[in-house]
């Protein structure tokens, strides 16, 4: 897997190649003129208290914080995909990842397809920052080969053994003890803020309202991910932190596993209900349609990922199909 990092890559963004990007989407003349008006001629000053910088005019970039911004952007690499089908692409906005899946040592499809989106990238004015693009290796061989390095435009990229990815770290080894480490220790930070809430006297409305946006929010993010997957310390350490908060606002809260059964149910209902989403295929439906084929798994790590897990539980918690 490689994180790519792109420099200031709203502010690189040239509106006519937006434009000519729009145009092969068949967006109306009157959408492409008026978006070249909004990102052309922006005047732009720095203020400190009462004084002002000199006013410069900009026309490049999309404006950051604009909504419409992360948009516009993933309309311009709209074309950036692979293409090779042993290579993915994942974009988010600005973050992109390459994943290649490499079978008998055979990595020159992988290699090619991060030469080709350099090469692409600068076609499309975008910088790529080789220093904190960072790559990361899943490899459970027990003779595994070493890998030869990544090049990006003569630079060597760095091989790390966990990356934080949409904050959530994936580790090399692809267990989830950094991840909850991590999330339990940002929990512990914020039930300071709940205690001294509780020393001011608030409500237990207010202080389970409070744990449930910072504290819950940070426990569940991306869940449905990693939870399955972690180990019993990994889990006690979680509940504790829920334990701690209980006691705190003096009113139950739901156990860290009952929201993961509950998130699984929820996503693998949006995937059956989607026919578009990739995963769909995967829930098949067995003769009777009163429950769901079951996924076969070799290993413990598949078993406990989320499509054998969410199969589950949709088996054991209704008996007709969503």
């Amino acid at each position: 897997m490689l994180f790519l990092d792109f420099s200031s890559a709203f502010n690189t963004v040239i509106p006519s190649q937006l434009m000519a990007k729009l145009i092969d989407l068949r967006i109306g003349s009157l959408m492409c003129n008026w978006l070249v008006d909004f990102l052309t001629s922006r005047p732009q000053h720095v203020r400190l208290d009462n004084l002002c910088s000199s006013t410069i005019t900009i026309n490049t970039g999309v404006p950051q914080g604009c909504v419409m911004s992360p948009f516009l952007y993933s309309l311009l690499t709209h074309d950036c995909k692979p293409v090779n089908s042993s290579n993915t692409i994942i974009k988010f906005a600005d973050d992109t990842t390459v994943i290649g899946l490499i079978k008998d040592n055979e990595e020159a499809a992988y290699r090619e397809e991060v030469e080709r989106l350099a090469d692409w990238c600068d076609i499309n004015n975008l910088l790529l920052n080789t220093e904190k693009t960072k790559e990361l290796i899943v490899d459970f061989r027990k003779n595994a080969d070493p890998h030869a390095p990544i090049h990006i435009k003569g630079e060597v990229v760095e091989r790390v053994d966990s990356f934080k990815f949409l904050g959530v770290h994936i580790s090399e080894d692809l267990s989830w003890t950094t991840a909850c480490s991590k999330v339990v220790k940002k929990a512990h930070q914020r039930l300071f803020f709940l205690r001294t809430l509780r020393r001011n006297h608030l409500s237990t409305n207010i202080l389970v309202n409070f744990y449930r946006c910072t504290i819950e929010s940070i426990l569940t993010n991306c869940i449905t991910v990693w939870y399955g997957s972690c180990s019993a310390a990994d889990r006690k350490a979680l509940q504790r932190a829920v334990k701690i908060a209980q006691h705190v606002t003096g009113a139950p809260l739901p156990a860290i596993k009952d929201i993961y059964k509950k998130r699984c149910l929820k996503r693998a209902g949006k995937i059956i209900k989607d026919s578009n989403h990739p995963a769909h295929g995967l829930f098949t439906p067995l003769p009777s349609g009163r429950r769901y084929r079951s996924l076969r798994t070799k290993t413990t790590r598949f078993q406990n990922s989320f499509f054998p897990t969410a199969t589950t539980l949709l088996n054991s918690a209704s008996t007709t199909p969503l």
